[in-house]
């Protein structure tokens, strides 16, 4: 744990993506690969950590309204058929290229969002959890180390008036509910039979609480949000093997090919996206990247852009979030239908 605060308070400082995920990552592979010994976490904890993650998913529904999600529907619609294309030809392709990957865990690891709720995903569904989790994480370090460069080149336009709605800390009543949704959640999701029940429970639970209280200030505090990306990083570097690193270098260019795929659809997308819905191009490159959602809305915020440009990320990852935890099934379905 020592290990994983230094190195998450380093990576912090230089604005790394998912820093304190891939702290705990680091921190869990070296002590796994160093004493040859796995560290699997506590089924309580490792099912909160989860459920945490879920909540911190829905959070940032509580700013996209009704109307807003109307409005651009069909257009975050047809962004997330083509991202969520690419990632199935690209992962099955992978699967097909590796015997030794499943085509769920190929898709897993190509499908373009949701990185730190994929590994999760993966362990619930028997997928190679420590294989999608480095992939998820490579991708998403190039596309939110790119989106700050690209941004410093491409056309802004006026800014717009943008309200957080995350910008206070919730009262205690409020938190009190969302700790109870990140450690109840999961367990309400698994009797619901849910796709990916500890995640999908408490985000929907999260969702449900911004409609009913719209004025109330839907937020965790900062160390339980350290706590969670550090602990989600033990789940996935615990299990971490030389087998699985030399597994995962042989797939690396594979996976820049992807992701290199993926943020040209998307850019071309874009322009569509501008004429669209009216919007600068920056807005709407922000709107259409595959991954980095935190990047997205750092820099949506800072710059005071449309809450579209959340929303679009929303509901395409929500999408992808669906399709992920019904995989397994939907890969079935597909097999037979050959």
């Amino acid at each position: 744990m020592v290990l994983a605060l230094l190195l998450g308070s380093l990576f912090s400082y230089f604005g790394l993506a998912a820093a304190w995920i891939l702290a705990g990552i680091l921190a869990s592979a070296t002590v796994a690969m160093t004493t040859h010994h796995e560290l699997p976490l506590h089924r309580l904890i490792d099912k909160s950590a989860r459920g945490v993650i879920g909540v911190l998913a829905g959070i940032p529904m509580a700013v996209a309204t009704l109307d807003e999600l109307t409005a651009v529907a069909l257009p975050g619609l047809l962004v997330s058929i083509l991202t969520i294309a690419i990632g199935f030809g690209f992962g099955l392709l992978l699967a097909k290229r590796e015997p030794s990957i499943s085509g769920q865990t190929g898709i897993l690891c190509l499908l373009p969002g949701g990185s730190s709720t994929m590994p999760a995903i993966a362990k619930e569904t028997g997928a190679h959890f420590q294989l999608v989790s480095l992939t998820q994480y490579l991708r998403l370090l190039i596309v939110s180390s790119s989106l700050p460069i690209l941004g410093s080149f491409l056309d802004h336009g006026e800014n717009a008036p943008h309200a957080s709605a995350n910008s206070d800390i919730s009262s205690p009543g409020v938190l009190a509910l969302l700790v109870v949704f990140a450690v109840a959640g999961p367990h309400l999701g698994k009797l619901l039979r849910l796709p990916a029940p500890h995640l999908f429970a408490p985000m929907l639970l999260t969702v449900g609480l911004a409609a009913l209280l719209p004025d109330a200030t839907i937020a965790l505090p900062w160390e339980m949000k350290v706590a969670s990306h550090i602990l989600i990083g033990f789940m996935c570097g615990g299990g971490i093997t030389p087998a699985t690193l030399k597994l995962f270098a042989k797939q690396i260019p594979m996976v820049l090919a992807a992701v290199a795929a993926t943020i040209g659809a998307c850019a071309l997308t874009a322009w569509g996206i501008m004429e669209w819905l009216g919007i600068p191009y920056f807005d709407a490159y922000l709107a259409t990247s595959p991954g980095g959602l935190e990047t997205v809305i750092s820099l949506a915020t800072e710059a005071e852009h449309s809450p579209t440009i959340i929303t679009l990320q929303l509901i395409r990852v929500t999408i992808i979030m669906l399709i992920a935890g019904y995989l397994a099934p939907i890969i079935n379905f597909l097999t037979r239908r050959r």
